[in-house]
C-alpha cells in the first residue's frame, strides 16, 4: 500500500494558466498540490505566488526533491518576473514547514536582483546551522523570514514572536 503524498499549497493571483500548469507539473510529481486562487492582496503587486511546501528547508529536502527539479522551479520563478518586467510586478513567498518554518519573500524591483535572490536561496542551507542554532535563536519562534538585501547581495533574516521582532546580525539574534 502506498502512503499518501504530502500536500503542497499554491496560493496566487495574476498567474497565467500556462505558468500555473508548469509549476503544478513540477510539484505534482512529488506532492499532492492544492490550488487556492486568491483575490489581490498586495496593492503594489499585480502578481502574487505563495508556494507552501510541507517539508523542512534542509539538505534532505533537496536530495529528495532533486536538484534538477529545483532548478526548473527557480527557472520558472525567474521567468515569471521576466515576463512582468521591472518594478513592483510580482511578490513570491516560498514557505518550508519545519521547526521553525522558513519563509523566503522575493519582491525585488530589478530583474537582475530578483534572479540573484532566487539563485541564492540554496546558499542559505550553509548558514542554517549558525543562524538557527538552538542556543542562539529566541524562544518560541515559529517562523523565520528571509528577505533579500540588494545592498549586500545576501539573504537577511528576521523573526518575531507575539511581542518582539528579532534580526540576526553579527552572528547573533538581536531584539529590535
Amino acid at each position: 500500500m502506498m502512503s499518501p503524498k504530502l500536500v503542497a499549497s499554491l496560493k496566487y493571483y495574476g498567474i497565467s494558466p500556462w505558468e500555473l500548469e508548469v509549476l503544478y507539473g513540477l510539484l505534482n510529481g512529488m506532492f499532492r498540490v492544492e490550488e487556492h486562487p486568491d483575490p489581490q492582496q498586495y496593492e503594489d503587486y499585480p502578481t502574487m505566488l505563495d508556494i507552501a511546501l510541507p517539508l523542512a528547508f534542509n539538505e534532505a529536502f533537496f536530495k529528495w526533491f532533486g536538484i534538477s527539479r529545483w532548478g526548473k522551479v527557480k527557472g520558472l520563478l525567474k521567468e515569471l518576473k521576466r515576463r512582468r518586467g521591472s518594478g513592483r510586478t510580482i511578490r513570491i513567498f516560498i514557505r518550508f514547514f519545519g521547526s521553525p518554518n522558513i519563509i523566503f519573500i522575493v519582491d525585488l524591483l530589478e530583474n537582475s536582483w530578483f534572479n540573484t535572490a532566487i539563485d541564492k536561496i540554496d546558499f542559505v542551507l550553509e548558514l542554517l546551522p549558525f543562524q538557527l542554532d538552538p542556543r542562539k535563536i529566541p524562544q518560541n519562534i515559529i517562523d523565520v523570514i528571509y528577505e533579500f538585501d540588494e545592498t549586500t547581495g545576501k539573504w537577511n533574516l528576521h523573526t518575531e514572536d507575539s511581542q518582539h521582532t528579532y534580526v540576526f546580525s553579527q552572528n547573533e539574534w538581536k531584539l529590535t
